[in-house]
Protein backbone atom coordinates (compact mmCIF):
# COMPACT_ATOMS: atom_id res chain seq x y z
CA UNK A 1 0.00 0.00 0.00
CA UNK A 2 1.59 3.50 -1.17
CA UNK A 3 1.98 6.08 2.18
CA UNK A 4 3.68 8.67 -0.28
CA UNK A 5 0.43 11.34 0.75
CA UNK A 6 -0.28 10.18 4.29
CA UNK A 7 0.11 12.66 7.36
CA UNK A 8 3.48 11.65 9.50
CA UNK A 9 0.99 9.72 12.29
CA UNK A 10 -0.57 7.73 10.02
CA UNK A 11 3.02 5.76 9.27
CA UNK A 12 5.08 6.83 12.45
CA UNK A 13 7.85 4.36 13.70
CA UNK A 14 6.93 2.03 16.78
CA UNK A 15 8.67 3.65 19.58
CA UNK A 16 8.66 1.81 23.03
CA UNK A 17 9.46 4.27 26.06
CA UNK A 18 9.92 3.88 29.58
CA UNK A 19 7.03 3.87 32.01
CA UNK A 20 5.69 7.48 32.47
CA UNK A 21 3.33 7.30 35.91
CA UNK A 22 1.14 10.31 34.11
CA UNK A 23 0.32 7.94 31.77
CA UNK A 24 -2.42 7.16 34.22
CA UNK A 25 -3.69 10.51 34.59
CA UNK A 26 -3.75 11.60 31.33
CA UNK A 27 -5.66 8.48 30.67
CA UNK A 28 -8.21 9.39 33.20
CA UNK A 29 -8.45 13.44 31.85
CA UNK A 30 -8.88 11.65 28.48
CA UNK A 31 -11.83 9.49 29.56
CA UNK A 32 -13.60 12.26 31.16
CA UNK A 33 -13.41 14.44 28.01
CA UNK A 34 -14.81 11.92 26.18
CA UNK A 35 -17.47 10.76 28.06
CA UNK A 36 -18.76 14.45 28.34
CA UNK A 37 -18.36 14.69 24.15
CA UNK A 38 -19.53 11.26 23.69
CA UNK A 39 -22.56 11.25 26.52
CA UNK A 40 -25.24 12.79 24.05
CA UNK A 41 -24.61 9.78 21.59
CA UNK A 42 -25.73 7.54 23.96
CA UNK A 43 -21.73 6.70 25.87
CA UNK A 44 -22.24 5.64 29.48
CA UNK A 45 -18.79 4.13 29.74
CA UNK A 46 -15.20 5.43 28.53
CA UNK A 47 -11.97 3.48 30.07
CA UNK A 48 -8.60 3.88 29.62
CA UNK A 49 -7.03 0.64 28.48
CA UNK A 50 -4.15 -0.86 26.63
CA UNK A 51 -0.39 -0.43 27.96
CA UNK A 52 -0.48 3.02 29.16
CA UNK A 53 -3.13 1.64 31.42
CA UNK A 54 -0.60 -0.76 33.30
CA UNK A 55 1.28 0.34 36.03
CA UNK A 56 5.16 0.70 35.14
CA UNK A 57 4.58 -1.27 31.74
CA UNK A 58 7.10 0.35 28.93
CA UNK A 59 4.72 1.38 26.07
CA UNK A 60 4.12 2.84 22.70
CA UNK A 61 3.11 6.76 24.28
CA UNK A 62 -0.44 6.61 22.73
CA UNK A 63 -3.27 6.12 25.46
CA UNK A 64 -5.73 3.86 24.24
CA UNK A 65 -9.52 4.36 25.44
CA UNK A 66 -12.71 2.52 24.68
CA UNK A 67 -15.87 3.92 24.61
CA UNK A 68 -19.52 1.83 24.64
CA UNK A 69 -22.27 3.30 22.26
CA UNK A 70 -25.19 1.76 21.66
CA UNK A 71 -25.20 2.47 17.55
CA UNK A 72 -22.74 3.49 15.21
CA UNK A 73 -25.73 5.77 13.48
CA UNK A 74 -24.44 8.75 14.65
CA UNK A 75 -20.82 8.14 13.29
CA UNK A 76 -20.88 10.93 11.02
CA UNK A 77 -21.71 14.03 13.35
CA UNK A 78 -19.61 12.24 16.55
CA UNK A 79 -16.42 12.23 13.46
CA UNK A 80 -17.34 15.64 12.73
CA UNK A 81 -17.51 16.91 17.09
CA UNK A 82 -14.46 14.80 18.10
CA UNK A 83 -12.20 16.06 14.88
CA UNK A 84 -12.67 19.51 16.64
CA UNK A 85 -10.17 17.72 19.50
CA UNK A 86 -8.01 16.43 16.82
CA UNK A 87 -9.60 13.46 16.33
CA UNK A 88 -9.46 11.68 13.30
CA UNK A 89 -11.47 9.22 12.32
CA UNK A 90 -10.02 5.90 10.49
CA UNK A 91 -12.47 4.23 8.06
CA UNK A 92 -13.48 0.67 8.47
CA UNK A 93 -11.95 0.02 5.14
CA UNK A 94 -8.49 0.84 6.73
CA UNK A 95 -8.89 -0.07 10.10
CA UNK A 96 -9.65 -3.75 9.20
CA UNK A 97 -11.69 -4.14 12.41
CA UNK A 98 -15.47 -4.23 11.85
CA UNK A 99 -16.22 -4.50 15.23
CA UNK A 100 -15.06 -0.96 16.22
CA UNK A 101 -14.86 2.20 14.71
CA UNK A 102 -11.43 3.79 15.44
CA UNK A 103 -10.25 7.57 15.87
CA UNK A 104 -6.42 8.49 16.70
CA UNK A 105 -6.08 11.61 18.50
CA UNK A 106 -2.99 13.99 17.24
CA UNK A 107 -0.87 16.62 18.54
CA UNK A 108 1.92 18.04 16.67
CA UNK A 109 1.56 15.55 13.86
CA UNK A 110 2.05 12.27 16.68
CA UNK A 111 -0.46 10.11 18.12
CA UNK A 112 -1.61 10.94 21.43
CA UNK A 113 -4.53 8.74 21.79
CA UNK A 114 -6.60 6.09 19.90
CA UNK A 115 -10.19 5.55 20.69
CA UNK A 116 -11.94 2.38 20.15
CA UNK A 117 -15.63 2.88 19.80
CA UNK A 118 -17.34 -0.30 20.10
CA UNK A 119 -21.33 -1.32 20.31
CA UNK A 120 -22.66 -2.72 23.77
CA UNK A 121 -22.28 -6.57 23.62
CA UNK A 122 -19.09 -6.60 22.14
CA UNK A 123 -16.68 -9.20 23.94
CA UNK A 124 -13.36 -7.24 23.28
CA UNK A 125 -15.04 -4.83 25.49
CA UNK A 126 -14.20 -6.97 28.83
CA UNK A 127 -11.53 -8.54 26.83
CA UNK A 128 -9.45 -5.06 26.70
CA UNK A 129 -10.63 -4.54 31.18
CA UNK A 130 -9.52 -8.38 31.74
CA UNK A 131 -5.94 -8.27 29.83
CA UNK A 132 -5.31 -4.90 31.79
CA UNK A 133 -6.28 -5.70 34.96
CA UNK A 134 -4.08 -9.31 35.18
CA UNK A 135 -1.20 -7.12 34.06
CA UNK A 136 -1.48 -4.64 36.49
CA UNK A 137 -2.13 -7.90 39.16
CA UNK A 138 0.69 -9.93 38.09
CA UNK A 139 4.27 -8.71 37.63
CA UNK A 140 5.59 -11.69 36.18
CA UNK A 141 2.85 -11.34 33.36
CA UNK A 142 4.01 -7.52 32.87
CA UNK A 143 7.55 -8.29 32.24
CA UNK A 144 7.34 -11.23 29.92
CA UNK A 145 4.37 -8.49 28.09
CA UNK A 146 7.32 -5.88 28.32
CA UNK A 147 9.75 -7.83 26.80
CA UNK A 148 8.04 -9.03 23.79
CA UNK A 149 6.66 -5.57 23.23
CA UNK A 150 10.39 -4.31 23.19
CA UNK A 151 11.52 -7.05 20.75
CA UNK A 152 8.32 -6.96 18.58
CA UNK A 153 9.11 -2.89 18.30
CA UNK A 154 12.60 -4.05 17.49
CA UNK A 155 11.91 -6.44 14.92
CA UNK A 156 8.65 -4.35 13.14
CA UNK A 157 9.13 -1.02 13.73
CA UNK A 158 7.39 0.65 10.60
CA UNK A 159 4.69 -2.66 10.47
CA UNK A 160 1.87 -2.04 13.16
CA UNK A 161 0.13 -4.59 12.10
CA UNK A 162 3.07 -7.33 12.07
CA UNK A 163 3.92 -5.56 15.85
CA UNK A 164 0.20 -6.43 16.70
CA UNK A 165 -0.02 -9.52 15.60
CA UNK A 166 3.05 -10.90 17.16
CA UNK A 167 1.07 -9.89 20.37
CA UNK A 168 -2.14 -11.78 19.69
CA UNK A 169 -1.07 -15.35 21.60
CA UNK A 170 0.15 -13.58 24.49
CA UNK A 171 -3.10 -11.62 24.67
CA UNK A 172 -5.00 -15.13 24.44
CA UNK A 173 -2.93 -17.01 26.83
CA UNK A 174 -3.39 -14.20 29.27
CA UNK A 175 -7.31 -13.90 28.34
CA UNK A 176 -7.54 -17.92 28.60
CA UNK A 177 -5.66 -17.80 32.08
CA UNK A 178 -8.40 -18.49 34.92
CA UNK A 179 -8.37 -16.64 37.64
Amino acid sequence: MEHHNWPKWAVETIEIKRPNPEWIEAGRTEVKELLHHLSPFGVKDVEHVGSTSIRDLPAKPVLDVMAMIPSFADLEEISEKLAKDQWHYVPTELDNRPWRRFFIKVENEKRVAHLHLMLEGEPRWEEQRLFRDRLNENPSLKEEYAELKKHLAEQFPDDREAYSEGKASFIQRVLGEEK
